[in-house]
């Protein structure tokens, strides 16, 4: 594997993280505006603290999914496989890095495991998905 394409599988785990994190912050506008307004902005803030995991699970899973597809388009047998490990290890030494700078408690460990599980199932899904595509 050549640097500039450990770049590009690092650019695309960035790129679901990001997107994973504007669904938070898209979720907290469809709440805030339409679910429960008229509350103060520590009360939404309080939320967003609580349901910020859940939707990384929940929007995290097409998003891997998408991923692994879209790098199996790049290549193709077991060189995709490896590059979607890539991509989903460079999204985990990420995330785990936020969580622990923010603070790790008991409960958020467990979401981020689940979290974790479930987009490397994703993610080796749409690989798997893409190779049988192409």
């Amino acid at each position: 594997m050549t640097i500039g394409r450990l770049i590009w599988l690092i650019a695309v785990a960035l790129l679901v993280l990001i997107l994973n994190v504007a669904s938070s912050f898209l979720y907290m506008v469809i709440y805030g505006h339409t679910i429960d307004p008229g509350h103060d902005e520590q009360y939404y803030r309080d939320h967003i603290q609580a349901a910020a995991p859940y939707c990384s699970i929940v929007v995290g899973i097409p998003l891997m999914f998408l991923a692994g597809w879209w790098v199996s388009t790049w290549w193709e047998g077991e060189f995709a496989i490896k590059a979607t490990l890539t991509v989903w290890l460079a999204y985990a030494v990420v995330d785990i890095a936020i969580v622990l700078g923010v603070g790790m408690t008991t409960r958020i460990g467990v979401l981020v495991a689940i979290s974790l599980i479930t987009k490397m199932a994703s993610v080796f899904l749409g690989v798997w998905f893409g190779a049988r595509a192409v």
